[in-house]
């Protein structure tokens, strides 16, 4: 079915709605709130329609409905409890060329109410043509939940710098691309503040921006929309840097903030591991750069990742520095942080959810079983191959968890078994954990040394924590793939 969605202006004018039960009481606050002038024609009315009517809010009629009400009508709904009624009310709006609406009666319809989300003059409808209101409610509820609360005042703010611009600057791609700019900043109430200054400074002698790309065209460089408008307006101004944990891979796992910073980002640096479905979420403008260095080969050095940070931010961009997992967590974030804090960028970090919280669920099982362990060493391949070790007590009551173990597991299970170890101690090496390819494999330390090479990314669980789960969840799949 192809519809157009739209937005219609209705202060002043004049609407009926046939029926006043509760269905009709649900469509009469949706149509207050637009200013329209609106009758309701029905024998009896709910008390909550009669107090309306006794405000002035609405007009009530007391009694049936004819085919005459509809005269000089916009919009009809009818909300009655007779499908007959309904249908006739529906026939005679075609007949006058009355856009109508019949509650829950998809084929005498011409318009449908959607799940309205709003933050002031923000509104976002959604429809299912009729097929369930319910799933259009449920998508509602998600959008309210993620969208910032202040949307409404930042916007009246923004009309009125757009307003500023099209009174003071003359048509062209320079103002367009001036537009899209304050369209991605935030506005504060002082008469200093740099979005406000950027809306009134003179555009440069010929500035242009990229048109829209036709379909299937590469989408534009960012860089060159930015071009246009002027780069050097405040001296003291920056963008902000987000450290944001990209959860295991499963986009469902970005949490809503991640989730929301990466589709708003206009320039957004990635490790390796990060994968595509995460980063479909950014948008078509931003500039998605992969900085990641895996399996020990380096395509790019820890400061040139600094460097560009630093820059982009100078630039004014948003920059969302995409970590897989959790950013905290073995991922160099305090080197960037350092580097941002020297190079006076601000910084905000993200959690995500770390591999291991998502390597521990793939197996079900409790790292900290209060019968078994009481710790947790978190550990990398490289640092868990350390002889600098503490005595280990008779009983281990931690649970290890190795990110980044490496394909040769060798020297690990060797110096493990040395520090006291048993070699019946439960072994679980989780790759791509909470992905469509996950792949688990289950073993013990003392055959652990033999076990391949597992995809990356890869993480190695340890502990006496699991030796439930591999007794009774995994027994029957010792050296062997278990799909996710």
């Amino acid at each position: 079915m192809s519809m157009l969605p739209i937005f219609l202006k209705l202060t002043g004018r004049r609407c009926l709605v046939v029926g006043a039960g509760k269905v009709a009481l649900e469509k009469i606050g949706t149509l207050l709130k637009t200013g329209l002038s609106l009758t309701v024609i029905a024998p009896h009315a709910r008390p909550e329609v009669r107090q309306l009517a006794g405000e002035g809010k609405l007009e009530w009629i007391p009694r049936g409905f004819e085919l005459s009400d509809l005269d000089r009508r916009f919009l009809v709904i009818a909300a009655t409890n007779s499908r007959s009624v309904n249908a006739a009310i529906y026939k005679g709006c075609v007949a006058r060329n009355i856009i109508c609406n019949s509650v829950d009666d998809i084929p005498n319809c011409d318009f449908y109410f959607g799940s309205v989300v709003s933050r002031g003059d923000l509104q976002i409808a959604i429809s299912t043509a009729g097929e369930s209101p319910a799933l259009a409610q449920r998508l509602g509820c998600e959008i309210d939940q993620q969208l910032p609360q202040d949307l409404g005042p930042w916007l009246e703010d923004l009309g009125q710098l757009r307003r500023q611009v099209l009174q003071v600057h003359p048509p062209g791609e320079a103002r367009r691309a001036l537009l899209h700019q304050l369209a991605q900043r935030q506005v504060c109430e002082s008469e200093h503040c740099p979005t406000r200054l950027l809306a009134s400074l003179p555009l440069p002698a010929g500035g242009s921006a990229p048109q829209s790309p036709a379909p299937g065209a590469p989408s534009p460089d960012p860089c060159a929309l930015r071009s246009s408008v002027p780069s050097d307006w405040s001296p003291e101004s920056s963008g902000k840097v987000y450290l944001v944990g990209a959860g295991p891979g499963d986009p469902d796992l970005l949490t809503i903030k991640a989730a929301r910073l990466i589709e708003n980002a206009g320039v957004i640096l990635h490790d390796d591991l990060v994968p595509q479905a995460i980063l479909d979420h950014a948008s078509p403008r931003a500039k998605i750069v992969n900085v990641g260095k895996r399996c020990g080969t380096r395509s790019i050095t820890q400061d040139e990742i600094n460097a560009l940070l630093v820059k982009y931010a100078r630039e004014r961009w948003n920059v969302v520095r995409l970590k897989s997992g959790d950013p905290l967590i073995f991922g160099r974030a305090a080197e960037e942080i350092s580097a941002l804090n020297q190079a006076g960028i601000p910084c905000e970090i993200v959690p995500g959810i770390t591999a291991a919280f998502a390597a521990a669920a793939a197996i079900q099982c409790s790292l900290t079983d209060r019968n078994r362990a009481s710790n947790l060493i978190f550990s990398t391949g490289h640092h868990a191959q350390s002889h600098n070790r503490s005595p280990l007590p008779q009983l281990e009551d931690a649970t290890r968890v190795v990110y980044m173990p490496g394909r040769d597991l060798t020297l690990l299970a060797a110096q493990w078994l040395d520090e006291g170890l048993p070699r019946d101690f439960p072994c679980v090496l989780i790759s791509q954990a909470a992905q469509p390819d996950q792949e688990i494999r289950s073993t013990t330390l003392g055959s652990l040394g033999a076990m391949a090479a597992a995809l990356a990314p890869s993480l190695l669980l340890a502990g006496w924590a699991l030796e439930e789960v591999l007794g009774v969840h995994l027994s029957a799949h010792v050296g062997v793939n278990v799909a996710g």
